[in-house]
């Protein structure tokens, strides 16, 4: 064992099984206060380094399950995946899973804060190659449980989200947008794909995964592509077309910046009862457990929601430079804060019928958990009510359990999906498997 102290009261341990940062540095608030229309925002809290405090990745023992809630119940649909990251569920009833890490990066020149982390992303289970393909699953007997499972699409890049139009099945690696024809029931796709439009991608490429969801009237998708940066250390010129979601018109390829100003967006979801495109946004981080939490919110086209120069409004991050105040006087407050650092990466609206009418139109977030709190944040999947269109009320927790008794992650939830019995399905890219999610008392 080595320890490194790098003053501040911050401490690195060096150990054979990977990292650890230590710093008297934790949560002044509660993570419910970090939730809702108005979360507490405390002042900033920066370090020499960060917090680091991730849960290293151990699986699931055999037998166990995450928790679901009293109302529900839970079990495994499928296991044995590589990084399960994304779902999507076809017409048929088939449900496609993203296995998927990020992209291999260049050589770099060393820096101890890259140094660590990357150590440290190791032991949290996400330092391995990316598996690069999208596999497909079935329930051809209606039990809950998947028992035909096939290889649907391979020799992908870092692919993440997935979506269908028409014969047409969209996928978005992280520097393109890729076209394939898809035939209802077909359990893999042989076909070469075509290039739709470019994402920004390159040799930074800080947040890969970009996720995707068609309009209403399938002629256009929207794309959701992270920051190159924290809060833009790198330089204004790498964010081009970043921290945005895109907006691509499938007769040209055209893309246009459809709403900015948002640090990490990944879930994409239409509204039920509003018909608003809605997005689950990651916040920016080195400012302290309580900072910045976390949101979702609706997408106004145009729309600039802060990052890097404010958040939550006009809120300042002094960090971003040269500071922008007409673009932070026109910052938009997000509509419902999900907790700071809870790593709320899925997002899905319940449409169906199975659950209870009380979640008829409401939000489910599937929660990665967070590497930059303590105590930590996030590991779960939530429920958000909503009525007429918008978040009303607090937070439930749907599926907890995900971190055991000595704080290690046997999964993470990241995304979240309704199936076409209405069932919520939920993709553990720790634990390796997609969980299914049924009320007690299913709505006759």
């Amino acid at each position: 064992m080595l320890k490194i102290l790098l003053g501040s009261g911050v401490v690195v341990v060096l150990v054979s099984t990977g990292v650890l940062l230590t710093s008297c540095e934790r949560a002044t608030v509660s993570v419910a206060e970090g939730y809702g229309a108005r979360p507490v925002l405390p002042a900033a809290n920066p370090g020499l380094i960060p917090t680091v405090n991730i849960a290293p990745a151990v699986g699931w023992p055999d037998g166990t399950t995450p928790i679901a809630t009293d109302d529900f119940s839970v079990n495994e649909f499928a296991g044995g995946f590589d990084h399960p990251r994304w779902l999507h569920v076809l017409p048929n009833g088939d449900v496609l899973v993203v296995e998927s890490n990020a992209p291999a990066k260049p050589d770099t020149k060393f820096s101890l804060k890259g140094w660590v982390m990357g150590l440290v992303m190791a032991r949290a289970g996400a330092g391995v190659p990316s598996a690069d393909r999208i596999s497909l699953v079935r329930d051809a007997d209606n039990d809950g449980e998947a028992e035909i499972r096939t290889v649907f699409l391979d020799n992908l890049h870092s692919p993440f989200g997935m979506a269908l139009i028409g014969g047409t099945l969209y996928v978005a690696n992280t520097d393109a947008v890729i076209a394939f024809p898809y035939v209802t029931g077909a359990t893999s796709i042989e076909a070469t794909g075509t290039i739709v439009a470019p994402l920004p991608a390159g040799p930074i490429n800080h947040h890969w995964t970009k996720d995707l969801i068609a309009s209403r009237d399938g002629a256009r998708l929207y794309a959701t592509v992270g920051s190159n940066s924290n809060v833009a250390e790198n330089g204004i010129p790498a964010e081009e077309n970043r921290a945005a979601v895109l907006e691509i018109t499938l007769a040209s390829g055209a893309s246009r910046v459809f709403a900015s100003g948002l640090r990490n967006p990944n879930g994409l979801a239409w509204q039920p009862d509003s018909g608003g495109l809605w997005v689950a946004v990651n916040e920016r981080d080195e400012i302290g457990s309580d900072l910045v939490p976390d949101y979702m919110t609706s997408l106004r086209d145009g729309g600039f929601y802060g990052w890097p120069y404010s958040y939550y409004g006009q809120t300042i991050d002094d960090r971003a430079q040269p500071p922008r105040p007409d673009l932070v006087a026109s910052a938009i407050v997000p509509d419902y804060a999900l907790g700071a650092h809870t790593g709320s990466l899925g997002l899905t609206f319940n449409t169906g019928s199975l659950f209870p009418a009380k979640y008829a139109g409401g939000a489910f977030v599937g929660q990665h958990g967070s590497w930059n709190r303590e105590p930590p944040s996030g590991y779960k999947v939530i429920f958000v009510p909503f009525k007429d269109g918008a978040p009303t009320g607090a937070p439930q927790d749907i599926l907890s359990g995900f971190l055991d008794a000595d704080g290690d992650a046997m999964g993470r939830p990241v995304g979240v999906v309704f199936d076409r019995t209405g069932a919520l399905l939920v993709a553990d890219d720790v634990g390796n498997k997609v969980w299914r999610v049924v009320p007690e008392t299913p709505q006759p």
